[in-house]
Order: C-alpha cells, then structure tokens, then sequence
C-alpha cells in the first residue's frame, strides 16, 4: 500500500500470479486544513495510518480469496461496522498492551521502588521492551514475515522513487528497507515521548485513578508531540540531530521489515506507479 499525495493505492498478487491494483482519492478529512496545523496533524495521521492500514490489509486478502476471473474489488466491499470494529478493537488491545500493563506492572513494584520518577522511568522501560518484544514475536509467523517483507518491499521502491531513479526490480535492489518515515518509527517516538510526558506528570503526585486516565487521555496529545519529532527529524536528516533521532527508528526497522524477492518488489512497485498516476491524473 502507498499512500500518495491524494491517493493512496494498493497492488495485490493473486494466485494466478497477476497483480491486481486499486487507488482511492483519500478524504478531505486528511488532507484538508487540519493537515497543516502542527500538533493536531499528528493525531490525524495516527487515525490515518490506523484506518488505512486496517482496510488495506482486508481489501487484500479479499483479492487474494477471490478467483482471478473475479476482478474489481473495491473499498465500498468493506461494511463500515466492520471497520469500526476493527478500529476499536486495535485501539483498545493497543492501549492495554503497551500503556496499561506496564503501568500495572510498576503498580504491583512501586513499593519497592519509592520513588515516583524512578517507576516512570522503569514504567517506559517496560514499555519499550513490550513494544520491541511484540514485533519481534510475531515476526516468527510465516504470514508475518511476509507481510514484513512487502513493507520493506515498499520502502525500498520509495528510496528509488525519491532518488529520482526508474521503478524497475535491479534499482529498488540498490536501496535498504529501513525509511526514517515509517510507521514503526512513529510508535518508537510515540514510547520515547511518553515517558517524557509521564514523568513531567509524576511530579504533580496525582492519584492512582489520575495515572490510569492519563494513559489514555493524553495518548492524543503523545501522538501530537511524537509526530512532530518525526517531522522534525525528516525535515534535518543530514543533522546530527536529525541522524540522532531517526536511528533508534531504523533500528528498530530491522525487526519489521524483511528483505523481500523480486515478486514482491514487483507488486511495490505496482502500487507506487498506481499511486503516483493517481495524483498526476488529478494535477
């Protein structure tokens, strides 16, 4: 899946080994003048990413589960209760997993900790390690690792693509799957930001039932805060500091991306092409 200026495209290989592609004009909800407006861009394209990603992943294995002689698939297949569902589910397991258990954990401890900073420290710490030890476990699954190799697949065709070179296998070859604009460096700073803003928190020695909230309703406001360093760091990839704060992201890219072959790279490729025909039709 690329997401493109207006568009955004998908390219899925079916069984018969054609790929099939679909491109979709994104809402003005994403690109409209909210895009622009720091701090509030960052919690829409959390909801961006989540949405997206959610319907792209169920467009394709609906491609993949239909006959090849069955062609157009399209987004409106998918009801919007389902959607919804899925959305929240994703929200909440998210939320559970990587901010609620860490502060439970640092519940049961905080008595032998005695310092309010020090079980915020050790509660991102936790975090961090959940969110590094989640990625790589499911990475051990067979369709995991796939899927993994398509996302390298896509930031390998977008290096070729910004580096001005033709979309063919040979030229995406030349570039790593690592991107400093990856999703997965996104919910590192998200883990990195949180900690800073919880701490600050802590030392307002609020109550128990204050800490609990506040994982969920400042969420929002981390989303904010970390897109903007992402921004940032984009936008100064040549600084030290820029360098300084996209490398724990690439790092980590290593657990989510896999080198793909040359069939993936093709269906990348594919999807890129849609996404950018897409825009320049509408130009």
């Amino acid at each position: 899946m690329i997401r493109g200026r207006d568009h955004y495209s998908l390219a899925v290989r079916r069984d018969d080994g054609s790929i099939e592609d679909l491109q979709e004009r994104l809402s003005p909800i994403y690109n409209g003048r909210l895009r622009r407006m720091p701090l509030a861009r960052g919690v829409l394209t959390l909801l961006e990413t989540l949405i997206l990603g959610i319907k792209s992943l169920q467009i394709s294995a609906d491609l993949a589960a239909t006959p090849a002689s069955e062609k157009g698939a399209s987004a409106e297949g998918i009801p919007g209760w389902m959607m919804g569902a899925t959305l929240a589910f994703s929200l909440v397991f998210g939320i559970a997993l990587f901010f609620l258990l860490p502060l439970g954990v640092v519940r049961v401890l905080e008595p032998m900790i005695g310092s309010g900073l020090i079980s915020e420290a050790i509660e991102g710490l936790l975090r961090l390690a959940i969110l590094v030890g989640y990625v790589a476990v499911i990475g051990t699954m067979r369709d995991i690792r796939r899927v993994y190799a398509y996302h390298g697949a896509e930031h390998m065709t977008v290096h070729a693509y910004e580096a001005g070179l033709p979309l063919n296998v040979d030229n995406v070859r030349k570039f790593g799957t690592p991107h400093p604009r990856c999703g997965t460096a996104f919910l590192l700073t998200v883990v990195v930001v949180s900690v800073a803003v919880f701490i600050a928190f802590a030392l307002l020695e609020y109550s128990w039932w204050w800490r609990i909230a506040s994982r969920i309703l400042l969420l929002p406001v981390i989303a904010a805060v970390s897109y903007e360093v992402i921004r940032f760091s984009g936008r100064h990839q040549t600084a030290i500091i820029g360098k300084a704060i996209a490398t724990p992201g690439l790092w980590l890219q290593r657990l989510t991306t896999r080198e793909p072959d040359d069939e993936q790279i093709e269906v990348a490729i594919r999807a890129m092409e849609t996404a950018v025909a897409a825009d320049t039709q509408q130009a």
